[in-house]
Formats: structure tokens, C-alpha cells, sequence
């Protein structure tokens, strides 16, 4: 699902219906020697598919594609590969093509079987394994689990080998052979096809996203220049239809291919921004067994945007290679600035902060043996990495600013600003936060906080205006629900520095209700609500409201994000009353699908806005039959339209809103960190051209705009 912000959509900010639900009690039975299960072969993977691919949802679904693909770049990391194809295939198949070496095929000394069959079938089996002997110096996948688990995860698969002048071909389905692997014809070149159809009952739902794997693979592509990559939709029309995003990028084919590698990637990322220096930084140069490549720019913006791969793989945790980066970055700047007298002796040292304020900045390493935390690989790991991206970057720095003297100037003097900057926003925030005041010395008087010290259990509602902050306090649960009503549309932090940010009242008084501090003195560990809340009206100002707060969160609160504490209420948009029976609906669609359902027409609707009329189906005295006519026999249907909260009376809001019985919120989470940075500079920005460009592309597909 995609987040309807007002007018727009977040297109990588997804979110997930949540209902609150009761743990019931588990009667169990006596544990003993029967109770212990072993699961052989693939059938642990079906067991716990989220062990493997993070999740059954939309991210583990096309990780089932990033997992043969990522085998495909191996080859090409390992130079035996120049051409991939990935294609989006009718009910529900995807297709992955190289033209590699060819999965081998030979029969296995100690198992018996073709290697081809080993490499489908068993987990911890590949090329990957055996150091010098391997058939990859260097490589994504470092489990061996990529191939058989999205085989263990599929209906269907079908390999299709070519190699030594045949073609192989051996078909599985939910990861058991049917049959031998075959040589069913001759080939005249080589490489592997591997296509598989995913498991719709293990899967909550097989819909591939078009624009999702675009995004990724060129990314990809980036990332592994002189690589041709072709992605293909031949999906019927009905079946592109159904995925909207299909219609935001209208081509069924796009190629990308990139001389330039990362170097292109940090403009690609750019686009939308003011650039400090025209010429963008950048080295490739391998240190032992270790190859580093970096590219930076810097621009006016006041956050960093940094992005870490280790052969390939996005670290979106970091790890070593970040550390060395980082180091390497502060010393070098520092020590240009005091060879050049730009710092003087008095002059304390630019901090970390200061020197990455700006920075656009992309990060690859390629290691034989990469250690990472976990199958996601969200974070390396290999103490040998950070010794060589240090040396490599901090030597290559240093010649460039020495070389580029302009472009020099501009970057140490953005550095000077974000110094002076943090200074003024640490005395702002020292005035503003000193003596602990989040730990409940000094909270905002506007908020009604709840009895609970409990943080597992509080939930904090950060509500529009003050009339649907009184009927939220009316109405809430005092136990666990807090409330903090914001007056008007806060700050746009997009644009706005630290210090700025803590002089704005009401976002102040949300950092303090929040307790984890701000900035570099943040510390989850002080949450003092777990559950997040933003309650807006559902009109184009709510709407805005929501837009400002998640900006918020997104770039000076992503831990919050990351750790599934953010939520958007899903108040009713319209009421149906019959006798004493209410039906509350929470949109267009389901008005229409209500309307249909039982048959009702335009005519014999009535709908009310912002408590006009009341809840009676029976009609007006304007619509009674006159003397000696014939009455009526469908009395007209009165619906309550809302647009704001304020128009609940707090039994309402707490029956549709607030009550963890029946509410229907949205968990906040960022499946594309780089995506949605980009959106968010767009929407959110200071450069008008792009949001302008973004409107009219995107204006078509705009649902209920109030004007």
C-alpha cells in the first residue's frame, strides 16, 4: 500500500493495515521427546520464510528476485558476465537471464548429483565457499541460499542452463525436482535462465511492483558499471493494470548501462538538489584483497545522504567500511583547512556532523569473504575494511582538494556554516531541553498525558487543532493514551536547521513529549510512547499537517521509523445510520462499494457535510407527500460526511479512532530510504521546478481534491 499524502503519493513510504488484537492463552501440551520436530531440506525455509527473506509481505516478495539477480551480478563481479535480463512474465512469473559461465551441470563427487540440482535444492551450497578454489573472488551471496530458497518459496521454477554447447534444463516444484537435469538441445552461447512463479499461500500477495524493480536494479546498475541490464514487463494488460505503479513509469522496457558507475549514481541522486561544487568526487583503487570505490558531492541541503554497498549488497545499518569513511573524511577536511589557515590555531576542530552536513555520498567495497549481520545484510562486518577505506579515501581527498581549490573552498566553507549552525542549535536546545526536561520535569502544558509509565503501552496522539484535541482528551482511554494537540501547520524542517527547528513552539513541545531528545543527543531508549499517532482531518490541510510531521520523522527521527513506532490514524470519512444501527466508512471506495452492495441510487441519497443534517433516514418535511398523493416508498438515505474531527463528539472518535478494538491504523515504514529522501526533497524542498513537475505527472492520478 502506498501513504495518501493530500494531493500526492509517498511512493517508498509504505504502510501496513494494523488492528489491535488480544493474546489468548496457550493451552499446551506435555512437552517432550515428540514435541521436538526436524525439518529437513527445504522444508524449513517454507517453515519460516521470513528467516530467509525478512518477510511474507511485498519486501520478501521481489527479495525473491534480488536473490537470483544478485547470482547474475556475481558473474559480472567476476567477469564473466556483461549482459542480465529480467522479465516480468504473465500469471505471475519472473524470469532472470545472464550470460554467465552457466550454473555447472557435472555430477558432484561426494553427493552424486548434478550441481545444478545442488545448487537448487540444498542451503549452503554454491561456488562461494572455497576461498582461492571458488569460482568467485568476490560475491554477494556468501550463504549460499539465495537459489534454493526462492526455489523452496516457489510453485514453480525452471532452470535452463547453457553451457559447454548444450542446453540443461531441470524443473522443480516448492523446491522438489521433477525429474533429472536434461540436456534437451545445442547452444551456441552460454548462460543461465532461471524463472520461478512464487508461492500465492505462502506470499500475502504475488503482485510484482514494477516501479520498485526499476528502481532497484538501476541502482544496481550503478553499482556495476559496464554491465547492460534490460528489464522487461510482459505482463498482460489486465495484470499491469492491477499494479499502479505500472502506470506512474508507462514503458514495459527500460536498459540501463553505466560507464560512470558510482561516480554517475551521486548525480543521479543530485538531481533535485543545488550542487556546492561542480566536479564530483571520486577513486577506485584496490588495497590487497580489498577494492575500494567512493563518489561524494556536496549541497545545500542539511542532511547527509549516504548510501554503503559491499559487493553490491546495501548496508543500510553501515559497518566497517562506514567507519573508515567517516574517519577519514573529518581528518582530511580538518587538516586541509588548518594547512590552508582556514581553521586557526584557536579554532576548535570541525566535528563529524559538520563535515557530512551536505554530503551526497556513495561507498562501495568488493571482498572476497564478506562478513555480514544476518541474510539481510544490513551491516559489514570485516575489520580488514576499514583500515583500506580509510587509506584509499583520505589519500585520494587530500589530491583532490589540493587539485580542485574552488570546488575546496566551497566544501569547507559549507562545512563552517553547519559548525556555526550546530553551535547556535546547541544552545537553542540546551535552553530548550536542559534540566531534564524530558523526563517528564518540564512537559508541554497542551498535553494530556496518560497515567501509564509503561512506554510498551503508551501511545502518544499528536492531533490538528484544538477542537479535535478536546474531543480526543474526552474521549480517549486516560490509562495509555495520551494527546497533543498542534496549532496550524508546523515548520518545515526540510529547509530549516536544528537550531531553528527548537525556537518553533509546537514542535518543540512534541520533542519534549517524545523524551528522546534530538539530534546528536538522541537516545530511543527514552521513548516515552511506543505507538506514535498522527490524527489529521481528511482534508487537503490534514493532509499537509501529515506531510510536515512525517518530514519530521524522516529526517531527524528515522529510528523511530525504522523501529515501527510511527502510525496514521484512519478516521471515518462518512456515517450511514439506520435506526439505531451505524455503519462508519472510511472512503470513496467503500461508499461505493456500500451503494452497490445494497442497491442504492443517487437519488435516494442525501449527504451531509460538516453537521449538516442529521443521522434520520426518514425524509425532510419538504420531501413528505402532499394530501392525496401517494407516499414515497424509499425515504431518502441521510450520510454524515466528515472533514474534520472536530465534528465527533468524543464517543465517536474514541468508537472509530481510538479505540484499539476497532481501529484501523497505518504502521509507517521505509522500504527505500534513497526513494523516499528523494521524494521528500521534491515535495518538501525549496527548488520549485521538480515539485512542479512532479504535480503534473502525477496530477491524473489524484483522487477526491479539495479546491
Amino acid at each position: 500500500m502506498k501513504l495518501d499524502i493530500g494531493t500526492y503519493y509517498f511512493y517508498d513510504i509504505y504502510v501496513i493495515m494494523a488492528k489491535d488484537t488480544a493474546k489468548k492463552p496457550n493451552n499446551a501440551k506435555e512437552y517432550s521427546a515428540e514435541s521436538i520436530n526436524v525439518l529437513e531440506g527445504l522444508e524449513a525455509v517454507r517453515k519460516r520464510p521470513g528467516m530467509y527473506i525478512g518477510s511474507t509481505g511485498t519486501t520478501g516478495l521481489h527479495h525473491m528476485i534480488w536473490e537470483i539477480v544478485d547470482n547474475a551480478f556475481d558473474e559480472a563481479m567476476a567477469g564473466h558476465c556483461t549482459d542480465i535480463v529480467i522479465k516480468l512474465l504473465p500469471d505471475h512469473w519472473v524470469s532472470v537471464t545472464d550470460n554467465g559461465r552457466g550454473i555447472p551441470v557435472d555430477i558432484h563427487p561426494k553427493l552424486k548429483i548434478s550441481a545444478l540440482e545442488i545448487v537448487m535444492t540444498k542451503l549452503h551450497a554454491g561456488g562461494k565457499f572455497g576461498g582461492e578454489n571458488s569460482g568467485y573472488k568476490v560475491s554477494g551471496g556468501l550463504h549460499g541460499v539465495g537459489a534454493s530458497v526462492v526455489n523452496a518459496l516457489s510453485t514453480h521454477v525452471k532452470a535452463e542452463v547453457h553451457r559447454d554447447g548444450q542446453v540443461f534444463v531441470q524443473e522443480y516444484k516448492k523446491g522438489v525436482p521433477q525429474g533429472k537435469v536434461k540436456a534437451v538441445g545445442k547452444a551456441k552461447d552460454r548462460g543461465t535462465t532461471i524463472a520461478f512463479r512464487a508461492d500465492d499461500t505462502i506470499f500475502e500477495t504475488v503482485d510484482f511492483s514494477w516501479k520498485y524493480i526499476v528502481d532497484h536494479l538501476r541502482q544496481q546498475a550503478y553499482l556495476t558499471k559496464g554491465v547492460h541490464l534490460r528489464i522487461i514487463d510482459e505482463r498482460p494488460e489486465e495484470e499491469r493494470v492491477k499494479d499502479a505503479s505500472a502506470l506512474k513509469l508507462p514503458k514495459n522496457q527500460y536498459e540501463f548501462y553505466f560507464e560512470g558507475g558510482i561516480g554517475s549514481y551521486v548525480k543521479h541522486i543530485n538531481k533535485n538538489k543545488e550542487p556546492k561544487h561542480d566536479t564530483v568526487f571520486y577513486v577506485e583503487k584496490q588495497v590487497e584483497h580489498v577494492l575500494v570505490e567512493i563518489a561524494l558531492q556536496y549541497t545545500d541541503d542539511f542532511s547527509e545522504s549516504l548510501y554503503a554497498f559491499a559487493n553490491n549488497i546495501t548496508n543500510p545499518d553501515g559497518g566497517m567500511h562506514v567507519a573508515g569513511f567517516r574517519a577519514a573524511l573529518t581528518r582530511t577536511i580538518n587538516t586541509y583547512a588548518r594547512n590552508k589557515n582556514i581553521l586557526k590555531e584557536k579554532d576548535a576542530n570541525l566535528s563529524g556532523e559538520d563535515v557530512r552536513e551536505g554530503l551526497t555520498a556513495v561507498i562501495s567495497v568488493k571482498i572476497p569473504e564478506p562478513q555480514f549481520e544476518g541474510q539481510t545484510k544490513a551491516k559489514l562486518g570485516n575489520p580488514e575494511v576499514k583500515p583500506a577505506v580509510e587509506g584509499v579515501f583520505g589519500d585520494a581527498l587530500m589530491i583532490f582538494l589540493e587539485e580542485h581549490p574552488s570546488e575546496a573552498e566551497a566544501i569547507i566553507g559549507k562545512c563552517l556554516l553547519a559548525a556555526r549552525a550546530r553551535n547556535a542549535a546547541k544552545l537553542a536546545r540546551d535552553t530548550v531541553l536542559r534540566k531534564s526536561a524530558l523526563e517528564g520535569f518540564t512537559l508541554p502544558g497542551k498535553l494530556a498525558d496518560c497515567s501509564s509509565r509503561d512506554a510498551t503501552r503508551s501511545e502518544l496522539y499528536i492531533v490538528e487543532g484544538d477542537s479535535a484535541g478536546g474531543s480526543a482528551k474526552q474521549g480517549r482511554d486516560r490509562n495509555f493514551q495520551a494527546i497533543l494537540p498542534l496549532r496550524g501547520k508546523v515548520l518545515n524542517v526540510e529547509r530549516a536547521r536544528l537550531d531553528k527547528i527548537l525556537t518553533n513552539n509546537e514542535l518543540k513541545s512534541l520533542i519534549i513529549a517524545l523524551g528522546t531528545n534530538i539530534g546528536e543527543m538522541f537516545d530511543i531508549s527514552k521513548l516515552r510512547y511506543h505507538r506514535i499517532i498522527i490524527m489529521t482531518d481528511a482534508d487537503v490541510d490534514g493532509a499537509h499537517i501529515r506531510t510536515l510531521l512525517l518530514t519530521l520523522f524522516f529526517r531527524y527521527f528515522p529510528d523511530l521509523i525504522s523501529n515501527g513506532h510511527i502510525y496514521v490514524a484512519q478516521p471515518p470519512l462518512f456515517s450511514i445510520k439506520k435506526g439505531k444501527e451505524i455503519t462508519w466508512l472510511f472512503n470513496e471506495e467503500s461508499l461505493s462499494e456500500y451503494k452497490q452492495k445494497f442497491g442504492i441510487k443517487e437519488e435516494d441519497i442525501q449527504v451531509h457535510e460538516e453537521g449538516d443534517g442529521s443521522f434520520d433516514t426518514e425524509p425532510r418535511e419538504e420531501e413528505k407527500p402532499k394530501k392525496g398523493k401517494e407516499k414515497d416508498k424509499t425515504p431518502k438515505l441521510n450520510i454524515q460526511r466528515y472533514k474534520g474531527l472536530g465534528e465527533m463528539n468524543p464517543e465517536q472518535l474514541w468508537e472509530t479512532t481510538m479505540n484499539p478494538e476497532n481501529r484501523l491504523m497505518k504502521q509507517v515504514t521505509i522500504e527505500d530510504a534513497e526513494k523516499a529522501s528523494e521524494i521528500f526533497d521534491i515535495l518538501m524542498g525549496s527548488e520549485v521546478a521538480p515539485r512542479k513537475k512532479f504535480i503534473q505527472t502525477h496530477a491524473k492520478s489524484v483522487k477526491n481534491l479539495d479546491i
